[in-house]
């Protein structure tokens, strides 16, 4: 019998690659990543050793190339599609008065107008299926704000509205919507964001309660419950997986 296939967007590295291989184990995969490169050889390559079958499109997915060589991924997969992994994003840092409306549209496109467009392509797949799983990968700065990243924050905040507004439409089909707000999570594009990234580490440990770095497998075994059939009846939540940071 075939297996499953779950899409997963943004999979060449960091939390995209820990949920690729966490969900290869008993599903087939269809990853997005902006390149075909050794980051992504390598996740394709622990997916196929876990028995998955890997299809990968290449590309941003704000072109409209992009998304047009995922929609003919979807239709091939058909109702073997049971799960969309939203989690490509960006993170760009922009102090509001050097902040553009062009540069502020780009990031409300790479953080927001994609997820959207993903989950228009999946939606039907998982309603002819009669059960599927959509969830987004948003951020715990929905709740606490940030300087420098109005744009990113105003995106993943809007991600929460779109997954709630999902939920409800897409619940009657057999179809749950959630959104997972990620904490501080280690990943190698962090250090190329942050001017000290000791000191940071530092700083962030000290706002969380449990006192270590969140990993892309924390953000990934969230992940693998959601998707499960134990959270059948959980649908338009945000769940924070951030070590005790943000309590709201």
């Amino acid at each position: 019998m075939p297996r499953p296939i779950a899409l997963i967007t943004g999979a060449g590295s960091g939390i995209g690659a820990a949920i690729a291989a966490r969900l290869a184990v008993r599903h087939d995969l269809i990853l997005t990543h902006l390149a075909n490169d050794d980051d992504l050889r390598h996740v394709v390559g622990q997916a196929q050793r876990a028995g998955a079958d890997v299809v990968s499109v290449i590309g941003d997915l704000t072109r409209e190339a992009t998304i047009g060589a995922l929609e003919r991924e979807i239709d091939q997969a058909n109702e073997r599609l049971a799960i969309l992994v939203s989690n490509a994003g960006a993170y760009p840092r922009t102090p509001w008065n050097n902040l553009d409306l062009p540069t502020f549209r780009h990031q409300v496109e790479t953080n927001l107008i994609t997820h959207a467009a993903c989950a228009k392509l999946a939606a039907p797949a998982l309603c002819r299926r009669g059960v599927g799983r959509i969830i987004a990968v948003s951020s715990v700065l929905t709740q606490l704000g940030r300087v420098e990243l109005a744009g990113y924050i105003a995106a993943k905040s809007g991600l929460e509205g779109l997954v709630r507004a999902l939920a409800r439409e897409l619940g009657l089909h057999g179809v749950t919507v959630n959104c997972i707000r990620a904490g501080s999570i280690e990943v190698p594009a962090e250090r190329a964001v942050v001017d000290d990234p000791e000191a940071m580490v530092g700083r962030q440990l000290e706002r969380q309660c449990i006192k270590r770095r969140g990993r892309p497998e924390d953000i990934a075994a969230a992940v693998e419950f959601l998707v499960s059939p134990d959270a059948g009846f959980i649908t338009g939540q945000c769940l924070t997986v951030d070590g005790g940071w943000c309590m709201t």
